[in-house]
């Protein structure tokens, strides 16, 4: 991994004017693998899904958000590896520039392999690993298929399995906010400089109404409240 790595990340990137992160050279992984779930209102709303896994942030797109619920098969785009300095990385991606949008760490944490050879898993397309969340936890497995990936990249599926934390809940409906600062995109958005307007439609818009309907909702400043 290294360097080599992050050539892709970093060559799509002007680091004077980003305000993400260029990342240092990768390291071995930690004991205790982080996971990031990054909401991503750019050309249109998608969800990032990152593993780390090498001393990088293995990453894959997905347009419609994780689902909690098992018969609900998620596509999974690849996308180039970023720098670990990535999971925590909230706010706005300035217009012109490659994934020009509002950014949030919806969620975080751990996650555990059930594999004893991830790399070999990897290969083989099909990863099932448990997440330690704030919103998603239990047993998941990414499958490589066929079809679906566009742009001659193989597509994957993110899918929940059964077992206790499976559920109906459409949990970026009723769970929108970030898991790092408590707040939704638009105020992301409104707090950091970028398209107020573009990153409320990638909120429910019941809550932008309540947030809207609240006084002083409209003055700047972070809000760390959790719905």
């Amino acid at each position: 991994m290294g360097r080599v790595a992050l050539d892709e990340y970093r060559r799509r990137r002007r680091f004077g004017v980003t305000p993400e992160p260029r990342g240092r050279t990768a390291r071995q992984s930690a004991s205790r693998l982080r996971f990031v779930v990054q909401k991503h209102r750019a050309t249109r709303l998608h969800y990032d899904f990152r593993l780390e896994w090498n001393g990088v942030l293995l990453s894959w797109a997905l347009p419609k958000g994780p689902s909690l619920d098992p018969s609900q098969k998620r596509l999974a785009v690849p996308t180039e590896d970023h720098p670990l300095e990535y999971a925590g990385f909230e706010g706005v991606i300035p217009e012109g520039e490659y994934g020009a949008g509002t950014v949030m760490v919806w969620d975080r944490g751990t996650w555990t392999p059930e594999v004893p050879d991830v790399d070999a898993a990897l290969a083989k397309g099909d990863l099932a690993f448990t997440l330690t969340g704030t919103k998603l936890r239990g047993s998941w497995v990414l499958v490589r298929t066929r079809g679906y990936g566009g742009a001659g990249r193989p597509g994957w599926l993110l899918i929940k399995r059964r077992d206790a934390r499976a559920s109906a809940e459409d949990v970026t409906e009723t769970a929108p906010r970030s898991a790092a600062s408590g707040r939704l995109l638009v105020e992301i958005a409104r707090d950091e400089g970028g398209d107020v307007a573009r990153a409320a439609d990638g909120d429910p818009s019941g809550v932008v109404r309540k947030l809207l309907a609240r006084p002083g909702a409209g003055s700047g400043g972070r809000r760390t409240r959790r719905r």
